[in-house]
């Protein structure tokens, strides 16, 4: 039944194909020979099959893991360099139709706050978002006919876009919602959005099913088969990703590996991000119910293994985790973070009090923006507000050909260099500016090109005088 071209879930995802997969690569966890030959493709940087990277993730060689580590953050340098993409999401609304168990937002959930956004209630959010200095929004609402139509999805990314505040503005808006069809889908592209995402939360379809007895979701095809109606739609990029903790987290990994794997053969585009959350504590949700649970080990080991497997697609990690996992991760392959960031609705206007909960779950990082931009610049990154590449329409096959090709680098890091100092000169704490103005003198002698960086130069002049939004 397998086959990664298919546009059916159950052929393209194939059962069968991921309990072999599990059988080949346990059968081989101590093959050193096999695994010295799957390091050695995979150090070409042309990715590997879901059973190749199923072996690596199931190694039990420690010098041999030591070696994927290693590769993993080679690759991770090659591809991405030291910048992080820095994003937060923006809740809309919390009323839902679905009964997923493990999500507060389920209907049954009767003592959770229901709440929705008005467009004068966005504009106040997204004024709070400007004014800590975000530039990227990743857009969440529970799924609702009435409460959250499309209609009001469109109406809310139009307001986002419209916010001009000081030195302020939002430049790209990511959208997950649920899974829709490919008329919606072509209205979203028309609307501006960047990147959509749709989480799997599991692969496994039984257990799908069952932790989705009622609502749309319940319909495993409808909901596995959206990244295609997306792309037919005409949306270019698209955001994968699993919550780990639901079912047993290797079976999750070949799937997720088998997914991206059938957009490119199907679409010729792989997935431009892949998501990695873990299930955490929320409003009317045990955690401890859920047996799968995956430590920070396994965790990093996961991370290492798809930035290997994929090594074009950006890796997001949240504020799911905490400041230790999320500084182990990082080297290893995440590209992108959120900081600064609420999961309730209408959370950055005003903290929430906690008889009005209406967070999706509990954050681990409660950290400021500017204090994740300071650490990320302590830990030698460099923190990037940068959406050139999808205003210069540098998406979908030529965003990956590039990426893949290694030449994204000529843009992403002067630009993540020239809006790291717009975020300095705009509402960094004097701390923090003097330590991005010291990385970024430092990072201008890593620009090759002489008359990149003259330009570079130029514009970093600009900037300081006032101007804003420079990109290459």
């Amino acid at each position: 039944m397998y086959n990664p071209k298919s546009l059916r879930a159950e052929e393209f995802i194939s059962h069968e194909e991921v309990l072999e997969t599990l059988d080949y690569a346990g059968k081989n966890k101590t093959n050193a020979v096999l695994i010295d030959a799957i390091l050695e493709k995979a150090s070409q940087g042309k990715g590997l099959s879901h059973r190749e990277a199923a072996v690596l993730l199931d190694c039990e060689l420690e010098d041999k893991n030591q070696e994927i580590f290693a590769l993993a953050k080679r690759i991770k340098q090659d591809f991405y360099g030291n910048r992080i993409v820095m994003f937060a999401p923006l809740y809309l609304s919390n009323y839902c139709v679905n009964g997923c168990l493990y999500c507060p937002y389920h209907r049954q959930n009767g003592h959770i706050a229901r709440k929705k956004l008005s467009q004068e209630d966005i504009v106040r959010e997204v004024t709070a978002l400007q004014d800590m200095g975000h530039k990227r929004l990743a857009l969440e609402s529970g799924e609702h006919p009435l409460y959250s139509p499309i209609e009001y999805i469109l109406e809310s990314i139009q307001t986002i876009y419209s916010v001009k505040h000081k030195n302020g503005a939002i430049r790209r808006v990511n959208v997950n919602i649920a899974a829709t069809t490919v008329e919606e889908y072509a209205q979203l592209k028309a609307a501006g959005i960047g990147t959509y995402i749709l989480f799997q939360e599991t692969y496994h379809k039984e257990s799908y099913e069952t932790l989705h007895p009622t609502g749309p979701k319940h319909d495993y095809a409808w909901h596995t088969e959206a990244m295609d109606r997306a792309m037919t739609g005409g949306v270019d990029d698209v955001g994968l990703g699993v919550l780990f903790g639901l079912e047993l987290y290797r079976y999750e990994f070949a799937a997720l590996l088998m997914h991206a794997e059938h957009l490119e053969a199907a679409h010729g585009v792989g997935p431009h991000t892949i998501s990695m959350p873990r299930i955490r504590a929320a409003d009317d949700i045990d955690p401890g119910q859920f047996t799968n649970g995956i430590s920070d080990d396994t965790f990093a080991k996961i991370t290492a293994c798809i930035r290997i497997a994929v090594p074009y697609t950006g890796m997001i990690v949240s504020t799911r985790e905490s400041q230790k996992c999320r500084e182990r991760v990082l080297e290893l392959g995440v590209s992108q973070i959120s900081g600064g960031s609420r999961t309730s609705v209408g959370g950055y206007c005003e903290p929430e009090a906690a008889e009005d909960n209406s967070e999706q779950f509990e954050v681990s990082d409660h950290r400021s923006l500017d204090e994740v931009v300071s650490w990320l610049m302590e830990l030698g990154h460099i923190p990037s507000f940068c959406t050139a590449c999808y205003r210069e329409g540098r998406v979908g096959d030529r965003f990956m050909a590039l990426c893949k090709s290694g030449q994204i680098q000529n843009c992403c890091h002067p630009n993540a260099l020239m809006t790291l100092k717009e975020y300095l000169l705009d509402y960094a704490a004097p701390k923090t500016r003097a330590m991005g103005d010291a990385l970024i003198a430092l990072e201008m002698g890593n620009i090759p090109n002489e008359k990149v960086r003259s330009l570079v130069e130029e514009h970093l002049n600009e900037i300081q005088s006032g101007s804003r939004d420079f990109r290459l």
